[in-house]
């Protein structure tokens, strides 16, 4: 086991959750009118599915350009 890979791919999984959160927060800021958060607390299940779909998204696009 080579401990180098094990550290590079935590490395890159970190990069990818940072990466997320600035890509969801990106879009929170260019869509001021909907507040996502109050939004969920509401239960507002289409909110929810389309976050999902954005993180989903997001991973995917980092994912490809980590490779």
């Amino acid at each position: 086991m080579d401990w180098t890979i094990i550290g590079v791919n935590f490395l890159y999984a970190a990069l990818g959750i940072v990466l997320m959160w600035v890509a969801y927060r990106l879009f929170d800021r260019l869509t001021p009118q909907v507040d996502f958060a109050d939004e969920l607390k509401k239960g507002n299940v289409a909110v929810a599915i389309f976050i999902a779909a954005l993180f989903i998204a997001i991973a995917l696009i980092v994912g490809r350009a980590l490779n």
